[in-house]
């Protein structure tokens, strides 16, 4: 018999089958189209699991990979906001606070509870795990905008000084890479993938 617990998983569980529909900005690495948030949070997880000797003391991996798998399914009712679209970033947290309370509210109290405790340490990003999570968020886009010869960057002008900004994450989250993003960064630039400057 099936037990109302049973069926608000089953409900959630069928829910965030939508993450699927939701388009990024991010190209896929052989640029054929772009991807969506449920194969953005998927390729994270495996991230977090490849780079795990790389997560400096403190950081919780399983914790991480719970809040990787989790971190955009808001999306499924605010969308993804391109991280460089200054105008639609500024009523972001609103949409995704009101997302939050609907998706993780159609989940048993206890695992609602968990769910959006470990969306807010993402967002948050003062602890540990949550600064391991959110390097990754932005390590993943860049690998995808060198394969894809600037990618995303090239389709809306980004420059490298935008680029350098939103990275910054990185260095904390996971400085034993540091250096090796730097370095892709250069890479991208000498390659002509990424501009220092908008071009007139």
């Amino acid at each position: 018999m099936q037990t109302n617990r049973l069926t608000q998983q089953i409900q959630f569980i069928i829910e965030i089958d939508k993450l699927k529909l939701i388009l990024r900005q991010t190209l896929l690495t052989n640029a054929s189209r772009q991807e969506n948030s449920a194969e953005h949070s998927w390729h994270l997880a495996l991230m977090a699991i490849v780079l795990a000797e790389y997560a400096p003391s403190g950081v919780d991996q399983l914790r991480a990979l719970k809040m990787l798998l989790i971190h955009d399914l808001v999306e499924i009712d605010a969308g993804d906001t391109f991280c460089y679209d200054v105008q639609a970033n500024e009523n972001k947290a609103a949409k995704e606070e009101l997302a939050a309370l609907r998706l993780f509210g159609l989940l048993p109290v206890d695992q609602a509870d968990e769910m959006r405790s470990l969306w807010e340490e993402f967002e948050a990003q003062k602890t540990p795990t949550a600064k391991f999570a959110t390097a990754l968020d932005r390590i993943q886009p860049l690998l995808h905008n060198q394969l894809t010869s600037g990618g995303t960057w090239r389709i809306h002008n980004i420059t490298r000084d935008k680029v350098m900004k939103r990275i910054t994450p990185v260095e904390t989250g996971v400085p034993e890479l540091w250096f090796f993003i730097q370095q892709l960064i250069e890479d991208c630039v000498a390659a002509g993938y990424l501009q220092e400057t908008v071009a007139k």
